[in-house]
């Protein structure tokens, strides 16, 4: 959000959170950004994914628990010092009798080069926009016929960091909502992993 003397404040307001489902982030914040309209504008940034490791988000991206932010789409996710490492699952994004509207994909990061990066607790999901046709014109029946512009130019990302090994972590989010399949699939791989890396050196 920008204040009157141009300040950029990336934090919300005492009281106010920014918790959208995976339908309201779609629809109502990247489907209006990429048909550039004027809807809630300034209130998720623009930052670009190569140039910032997860933890220089802060102070940057919007903070609700979770980091928010606009990113242009790219085929690799590498910076200086790192990786975002996409996981082989997809998740689709449903918007009541229109269909689907979105994918979400899931990503881990690494210190390090690629393959042999070190895997950290930080995940980032990415939201997708993926079908132009009557899912959005019921929402948006002012945009029929115009010219699509960005339509696959942006992607949302929202990062966060997991807290303690994946054993101990509850399958429920900050706000004791249920998490996605996507998520507890997610997680049940990293409990996988560990049980195997334990073994390993028994």
């Amino acid at each position: 959000m920008e204040m009157e003397d141009g300040r950029r404040v990336n934090h919300l307001p005492p009281g106010f959170r920014f918790c959208p489902t995976d339908e309201e982030l779609v629809l109502h914040f990247l489907y209006p950004k990429s048909l550039r309209l004027p809807c809630y504008s300034n209130i998720i940034p623009e930052l670009d994914l190569h140039r910032l490791h997860p933890w220089e988000l802060d102070g940057k991206a919007l903070m609700s628990g979770k980091r928010y932010f606009f990113s242009q789409k790219m085929e690799n996710r590498v910076l200086e010092n790192g990786y975002w490492k996409q996981l082989e699952m997809e998740e689709p994004i449903f918007s009541g009798g229109s269909g689907k509207v979105g994918v979400k994909k899931l990503f881990e990061f690494y210190i390090g080069g690629a393959p042999f990066g070190m895997k950290t607790n930080w995940v980032m999901q990415e939201y997708h926009l993926c079908n132009w046709g009557s899912a959005f014109s019921s929402h948006y029946p002012k945009t029929k016929g115009i010219r699509k512009l960005d339509s696959n130019k942006w992607v949302i990302c929202k990062v966060e960091e997991h807290k303690g090994n994946a054993q101990s972590f509850n399958y429920s989010d900050e706000d004791g909502s249920e998490l996605s399949c996507l998520d507890e699939m997610f997680l049940s791989l990293d409990d996988d992993l560990d049980d195997i890396s334990s073994s390993h050196f028994l």
